[in-house]
């Protein structure tokens, strides 16, 4: 929102330490336009050396604190930032968006002291913001939740605070709220900390005017604050193992112990988890794991020494954490212990003992199961009293908590990676060589833990140089939907090669389903969308040589066109029941597509992926579709870029196509009468067509697979009788039209039959060849490729 940058400063820094960004209250702060500083090195904004800045962000998805920054004008400014890092769903790249409050920070004045302690000491987290969505107060349990103090949220819009789609959702419901003075509820948490429901409440004065809004949320149930003692490690600890990301759950462990448990914590976990020990079992090499999480009681403004986060370290044989791992039970050391010293002495990865200058270290191994996941470092420094047993006891609880949590992340995630392999290997890996038709793809699988989906996309060379477009949606997520989605791909690839009409296709295809439907059910009565119920799909056959497009859907949304001219409008096929209902028509559409006309087919997932209405996506995709674009891979990403402002919750399938067409230099076509002396003729037509073409290498082949074709045609079918060729690029296309419906099948001759081999003959020498029906009438083809083309 505008309102926002007048007392917000924002930036985004990318992984190089590049400026990226730069808004109207990061100038105010620093006097520096935009076009002065993005591009540039934000080290050049400091009034300090940068290095100091980079090890404060080492290893760190947040932080907040005091900045020295340099003005435009010289001096030098002491501002408080807020740092979050952030990874892109779609590129894997990471930025750091950095916020600050500009000016003086809304400082509302305090109560009587009755209510003072009651906003305090809430049960429930509590936060006052001023009716500009600034945050004036917050009491403990909201500082505990997001892990941040007031002083560093004063004056911040939530949005800042903890960015992500639900705080949005919360700022525009504030703004609701202050305007028309009614409370509102929102039904998602915001934040990690906080759960739902979250309710906006307006304050008003004596007069009925609302002067702030207070945001009350419901205490999570894993929120650490279900306690009154702030210095209870056991009550803290209830958030670890809430998160089904390895990594944040390992971060919420040692959020947990450190400082109300240990002075240093760190969590280092295997790539692959071990089973139970066995009596004797040991290990004559290292034990490599890779550092998830750690924490330390500041000591400096560097970061924890020893291993970052997301960085390997190798623990030698005898070393307390290889032992931990080798017998998976837990012991309490003190440092001046001789296998402590001695592994402090020469393992780099234990150099946070002398860095702090620990007396006291706890190691835990991270199990759950049976299976050992890693292990957990606990030390004291600043605390005199070394580790007992019952701290020990605390921090196996504390651990074990955890350790449920990442193997259950763990199989998520390996769960979600089995279905995106599934899911990858049965799209296609590349477009199929064609020349109707120049295409682009892009396949985006949900962000949510439910899984990727069943969208899928196909590309189909036919007859006739003819090609078939397919967009599919199945319903839900996980394995069962991919796997519906594989069957329903191949099945559309089995009729389209019977060169089935659009509309006959998806009723083919609805058949399918009902009978997956029958046999799934049958088996599990209570699964979920058996066989793929109410999947949608549009399947549309474009030929270069008319340029006509036929298509039909089946509850699947309309296709958008823009022709040459730049008019962009979507094409009126008729809207067809979602497969599996049964007993209902489909119906096609035929329209002609000029050529260089922009075809878009796409799933539904990709116009619910804005938060604003359905107008304002489809505005967008025209937009975007219209612009001039080099290529139509640029085209896919920008209509991507527009319409994507999260990471997706559904799949996502896009696929542009840009017609081409064959002239009629590339096509020649004759009427035959219905007698067998024209055979000769056709022959002939044949080879002068070929001539002119420069094709006469092939023109034996190609006259004996025409004698064959129209002979058939003559003696089996009903005239008319029409002859055509196509060349196109490497391929040369024969065709023989009659009016029956009968269909050739080849047969296997006898000795001393006279017929019967001519369907054998042409089989022998065509590439491809086959039967395709018409409203009336049929057509055999046969294609071959031309060497050296």
């Amino acid at each position: 929102m505008e309102r926002q940058s007048t007392y917000t400063a924002t930036a985004t820094i990318d992984e190089q330490g590049i400026l990226t960004s730069w808004s109207e209250g990061a100038r105010r702060l620093l006097g520096y336009e935009s076009s002065a500083v993005v591009g540039r090195p934000a080290a050049a904004l400091l009034a300090a050396e940068g290095a100091a800045a980079r090890r404060a962000l080492a290893g760190r998805d947040r932080w907040n604190g005091t900045v020295p920054l340099r003005h435009r004008d010289g001096h030098r400014l002491e501002q408080g930032l807020l740092a979050h890092r952030r990874t892109s769903s779609d590129t894997g790249t990471t930025d750091w968006l950095l916020v600050s409050a500009v000016g003086d920070r809304p400082q509302p004045p305090r109560g009587e002291p009755l209510e003072e302690w009651t906003f305090i000491q809430s049960p429930f987290p509590l936060a006052i913001f001023d009716t500009e969505l600034r945050l004036m107060r917050a009491n403990r349990r909201l500082e505990r939740a997001l892990s941040l103090p007031e002083a560093a949220m004063r004056g911040l819009h939530l949005s800042h605070i903890a960015p992500g789609r639900a705080s949005d959702d919360a700022d525009r419901t504030m703004r609701e709220v202050v305007e028309s003075g009614e409370p509102r509820e929102l039904r998602t948490g915001v934040g990690a900390g906080l759960g739902p429901p979250t309710v906006l409440t307006p304050l008003k004065d004596g007069t009925g005017r609302v002067r702030a809004v207070c945001l009350a949320a419901q205490r999570r149930a894993a929120d650490p604050a279900a306690g009154p003692d702030d210095g209870d490690a056991g009550t803290a600890g209830t958030r670890a193992g809430t998160s089904p990301d390895l990594r944040h759950t390992a971060q919420e462990l040692a959020d947990a112990t450190v400082p109300r448990l240990a002075d240093f914590m760190a969590v280092d976990l295997l790539d692959a988890p071990r089973g139970r020990a066995e009596p004797g079992d040991s290990t004559a090499s290292p034990l490599v794991l890779r550092r998830a999480a750690v924490r330390a009681v500041p000591d400096g403004d560097g970061p924890a020494p020893g291993a970052r986060v997301g960085e390997a370290t190798a623990y030698e044989p005898g070393s307390p954490p290889a032992d931990c791992l080798i017998s998976g039970q837990s012991v309490l050391y003190a440092t001046s212990d001789p296998v402590v010293s001695g592994w402090a002495a020469v393992d780099p990865a234990a150099a946070w003992l002398h860095a702090y200058d620990a007396h006291s270290l706890m190691v835990v191994p991270v199990r759950a199961e049976g299976s050992t996941l890693g292990v957990a470092l606990f030390g004291r420094h600043r605390r005199r009293e070394p580790f007992g047993p019952e701290d020990l006891r605390l921090a196996e609880e504390l651990t074990a908590k955890a350790a449920t949590g990442m193997r259950t992340g763990r199989g998520a995630a390996r769960a979600r990676t089995t279905t995106m392999s599934l899911q990858r290997s049965l799209l296609p890996h590349t477009l199929p060589d064609q020349a109707a038709l120049e295409i682009a793809t892009r396949y985006l699988p949900a962000a949510t833990r439910a899984g990727v989906g069943g969208d899928w996309f196909d590309v189909i060379p036919l007859s006739g140089a003819r090609v078939a477009l397919v967009v599919g949606d199945v319903v839900g997520h996980g394995i069962r939907a991919s796997a519906t989605m594989g069957r329903l791909r191949t099945a559309v690839r089995t009729l389209a090669d019977v060169d089935l009409p659009a509309d006959e296709l998806l009723t083919h295809l609805d058949d399918l389903v009902l009978r997956l439907a029958a046999d799934e059910g049958s088996a599990d009565p209570a699964a979920e969308t058996a066989g793929g119920i109410g999947t949608t799909c549009l399947y549309a056959v474009y030929d270069p040589v008319s340029r006509h497009c036929t298509l039909a859907r089946a509850g699947h949304p309309p296709p958008a066109v823009v022709t040459p001219d730049g008019t962009v409008r979507f094409l009126d096929v008729p809207a067809g029941p979602p497969l599996g209902l049964g007993g209902l028509p489909f119906e096609a559409f035929e329209t002609e597509l000029p050529e260089g006309s922009l075809l878009a087919l796409y799933t539904d997932g990709l116009l619910e992926a804005r938060d604003h209405d359905i107008d304002e996506a489809l505005d967008k995709m025209f937009a975007a579709l219209v612009r001039p674009a080099p290529n139509l891979d640029s085209v896919c990403d920008r209509v991507l870029t527009e319409l994507l402002s999260h990471r997706p919750e559904d799949d996502i399938a896009l696929l542009v196509a840009r017609t081409r067409a064959l002239h009629a230099d590339r096509v020649a076509a004759w009427e035959l009468e219905s007698e067998f002396t024209v055979v000769a003729r056709a022959r002939k037509y044949t080879s002068d067509q070929l001539g002119a073409w420069g094709l006469e290498e092939a023109a034996f082949t190609t006259e004996l697979m025409v004698s064959e074709l129209v002979t058939n045609a003559i003696r089996y079918g009903r005239p008319p009788i029409q002859l055509r060729l196509i060349h196109q690029d490497s391929k040369l296309i024969c065709e023989v039209y009659d009016s029956s419906g009968t269909t050739p099948h080849m047969r296997r001759a006898r000795i001393f039959d006279e017929g019967g081999r001519g369907l054998l003959l042409v089989a022998q020498l065509a590439e491809r060849w086959g039967t395709r029906h018409d409203r009336v009438g049929k057509t055999v083809w046969a294609e071959q490729s031309l060497p050296g083309r």
